[in-house]
Formats: C-alpha cells, structure tokens, sequence
C-alpha cells in the first residue's frame, strides 16, 4: 500500500503546534498538512500537568499567540484556562481536523533521491505500525519527556512510609487534606504548588538545596483589562503585547548590564512582602546573577503571603536521607510528611526522542547546528521551534512559523524541493543554551550546538529575530535550495515558476 503523502507534516499538538497548523493554513492555503499528537487529547504541556495551581510562568499576552487575543482577564493564567485557549483556538481556526491524537513518531528518514521524509509512527492503543510521507516535516514537541520527570536518588527514600510523587506524575486520587507536605525544589513548579497546596494541608515546606530569584507580578494587568474595555481588542491586545515585550526585554538586559542592581531590588520586594522575620539572604539569595536561571514569577506575591502568614515555610539545606516519617536533613533537622512532592525538574528530550536519519545515515542531534533557532544544519526540509528561556515560548515560535511558511512559499515560487542550512567550515560550536540550571546541564548534550556568530548564533533576542525570522531574505547565502538528482538518462525537467 503506498502511504499516505502530505506537503508537511507537524509533529505535537501543544501550544507550538497548534499555532504552526494555524499559521501554514492562513499562510500556505494550498499545502496538505496534518498534525500528530502523541498523546490522546491536544494541549501538550497544558494537558499532561494536572498539579495543583499549574499555571503560565509568563504573562499570556506574550505566551498567547500574535493573532489571537488574549481575554482572560488574568495576566498569569491557570492551566485550564490555558488549555482551553489553544483548543479554542484550534476550533476557531478549523485546525482541529487536522489533528490525529495517539500518533507517536518512531522514526523520520529523509531521502535527497525523492526529496522526501518517510515518517514512522505508533497509533492507537494497540500501536498499531504505519507509514507517512511528506516534503517538510515541522516538529513542535517541546524540549522534555513527557514520560517522566527528573528525580534524584534520595538516600533512604524506600522507607518512607508516606507518598513520593513528581508534580508531572499528579493524579486526582491525591488528597493531601490535613497533611504535612513537603515541595522539594525551587523552581517553577515548586513556588506555583506550595501556595497552592496550603487551602488544604497542615502545612507545606518548600525544601531547597539552593534559592532562586522569585518575583512577584500583579496576576492581572490592570492597563490591559482597562484597555480591554474601551478599545477594539486586537489593538489593545497588540498594545499590550508590545508593552509587555519591552518591559521583560529591558529587564533582562538590566540583569545582564547590571545584575547587582537587580539583585539588589528584587531582594528588597522579597524582603518588603515576607517580612522582618524571614531570612531572605538564606533563602531568597542565590549565588549567580539574575537570569543566569530562568527568574521565577509569583502572581499577587502569593508564595510570599503564605510564608509570612504561616501556612507554609522554606528551609534550604541537603538531604541526608529520607525516614519513615519525613526528610532527615544535612544539619540534623528531621522535615515530618506525609506526602513529599519532588519538584526537581524536567528530563530534557529533543524532538520527542524520535530518531532522524538522512540518506540512510543516523543524525546525531549534538553534532549539528542550529540554524536560526530553528533548522538543522546539512538536514535537508526540517524546521523546529522552540521558544526564548529569557522570555516567552511563543514568540519565538511565532516568529519560527512565519519564517517556515516564508520558506514553503519561496520554495513553490522557484520550483525547487529541497532546502539545507549548510554548515560553514569556519563556525565554532557553542552549547545551545548557557543556563547554569540543573535540568539543562544534565540534558544538554542531547540537543543541537550553536555556532559563535549569525546565522548559526542563538541570541535570545526578539527584535532581533524580528529582523532575521519576519524580514530577512530567505535566500541567505547559508539556506541551499536545490532540486532532486536526475536519474541516470533523464534530462532534468525545466523548474515551475509560481509567484509565492
């Protein structure tokens, strides 16, 4: 049975992929696409988390997508409101028919014969084996397993008598009413469950080895909702789009120009919101600069109320083991739990873990080059997105959809098939990403490189891909845009000239 061809084909159907079927069907009306979600429901990071009080690490009216407004009136949205955003918008953009949940790809070969992938999935419950191809293949499956988190080795952690569970593992028979809990980590998740959890448990600790920047955000934006209420909403959308744009852009820049003085201020506002009591050098003072890791954000100071009202509190100290009843820490201090929440990060998975072979040859993903944030060097019709860590996910991956649909474009337009990033002789390979965070050194290796200048240097810069990803030529000197080799004895057929 020959299978079943599609002019492109995306892979994940989370807040990337959602947003890249939306893009190629406003933008290339005529190419056959179809998006494949592994999972059994759309929503990708925003469908797997059920913990309590999941919710955005940035304000949606960056996360939320150019080309549909954002009109919750939180700024800092909880997961379900989230979830139902992108499926809303899958409705609305009638992308939603596109999607086949419970596809899982194995396997992507590419052939320069053919110029072609052949993509090899599991569906079903039964994982069922089938073939597809296509001539561009889009992944938009995040950055990390799905499958499982990342979990220490706790030193006596089987004989503790209470529960262990990772926040990405949360079920719903989890009732922690009445009970001692203890968060450990600093991250993210772990500021967003501790205030959470506090409605109903005696009590909740948030254990940590070392602190973390936290900075309290307003959960609403008052100008917005204002803006919201007398303005057509695209344009006060769009106004408060580019107003939160700048105010994080200047904010990072002012951490890396002058951490010190950040520093300073944000120690200050976590010392005004937790009180004279707290400890804050201990326990809100980490040792690197801001935005050497990813700063975290609390919506209306909410970690911080609970801790000065009592209902939660942070100690920072190691782990020696876990007992039968708690945590037993490095300077003797025994934690007492019934359950223990181990928020200690992501595993980092590129592309899903689907393998990709070119010609019949295995590609290494730490050995290659990434292009623009978003190809592949020498791996011919394959395009990726992933989202800024200094700000938010998708307006890089914005960005990277209109350039793929820019690329699709120029290619019908001079009738060629294939397109390559190839790799400069000259470049010098640089990890990706320059986070001093656990996660990332611990995954890292798994990912492309970066080169030491442009177009193989990821900047983390906005206007800057602006520039490049929106108006930049395609036809860069780098991208190569060629067209299959004839077979021996074959003259080469004249190129179809179409105007993008």
């Amino acid at each position: 049975m020959t299978p079943e061809h599609l002019d492109v084909l995306i892979v994940g159907a989370g807040l990337s992929g959602v947003g890249a079927a939306v893009h190629l069907k406003e933008r290339c009306p005529d190419k056959r696409f179809a998006v494949l979600e592994a999972r059994d429901a759309i929503g990708g990071t925003w469908d797997l988390f059920r913990y309590p009080g999941i919710r955005s690490d940035s304000d949606m009216y960056t996360l939320g997508y150019r080309f549909k407004p954002w009109t919750n009136a939180k700024a800092i949205a909880d997961g379900p409101s989230i979830l139902a955003y992108i499926r809303e918008t899958a409705r609305e953009y009638d992308v939603d028919r596109h999607i086949r949940v419970s596809h899982r790809v194995l396997r992507a070969s590419w052939s320069s014969s053919q110029a072609r992938w052949t993509v090899e999935v599991e569906r079903g419950p039964q994982r069922e084996r089938a073939t597809l191809t296509c001539d561009f293949l889009f992944l938009c499956t995040g950055y990390y397993n799905y499958e499982h988190g990342y979990t220490p080795d706790f030193p006596g952690i089987e004989r503790f008598q209470g529960r262990v569970v990772h926040p990405q593992k949360w079920t719903p028979d989890i009732d922690y009413s009445g009970q001692k809990v203890v968060v450990i980590g600093s991250g993210a998740t772990a500021v967003t469950l501790v205030p959470s959890m506090t409605d109903r448990a005696a009590h909740v600790t948030m254990l940590q080895r070392s602190p973390t920047y936290i900075l309290a955000l307003p959960g609403q934006d008052r100008l917005a909702n204002w803006m919201n209420r007398r303005l057509p909403l695209r344009l006060a959308y769009g106004i408060t789009r580019w107003k939160n744009v700048l105010k994080s852009a200047l904010f990072y820049r002012l951490s890396k120009r002058r951490p010190q003085l950040i520093r300073k201020l944000i120690l200050k506002e976590a010392q005004r919101a937790l009180g004279p009591s707290c400890d804050v050098s201990k326990h809100f003072s980490p040792s690197y600069n801001p935005w050497d890791q990813r700063v975290c954000l609390v919506p209306d100071a909410d970690l911080f109320k609970v801790i000065r009202q009592g209902k939660a509190s942070v100690v920072t100290d190691h782990i020696e083991t876990f007992t039968e009843h708690g945590i037993r820490l490095r300077s003797g201090q025994e934690l007492p739990a019934d359950l223990v929440v181990t928020a200690t990060g992501l595993d980092l998975l590129a592309f899903g873990g689907m393998e990709l072979v070119v010609d019949q040859r295995r590609v290494d993903l730490h050995e290659t080059l990434s292009y623009k944030g978003m190809m592949l060097s020498d791996v011919p019709n394959l395009a990726y997105a992933f989202g800024y860590t200094n700000a938010s996910w998708t307006l890089k991956s914005d960005l990277t959809c209109e350039y793929v649909c820019r690329l699709l474009r120029h290619m019908q337009a001079t009738g060629t098939r294939i397109c390559v990033p190839r790799r400069d002789a000259g470049v010098q390979p640089q990890p990706l990403l320059d986070f001093s965070s656990g996660y990332v050194q611990r995954g890292i290796n798994r990912f492309p490189q970066q080169g030491d200048r442009a177009p193989w240097k990821l900047y983390q810069n906005y206007f800057l891909d602006l520039q490049t990803l929106r108006r930049g030529d395609v036809d860069d000197g780098t991208m190569v845009f060629t067209n299959p080799a004839p077979a021996a004895g074959v003259m080469p057929a004249e190129p179809v000239r179409r105007a993008a």
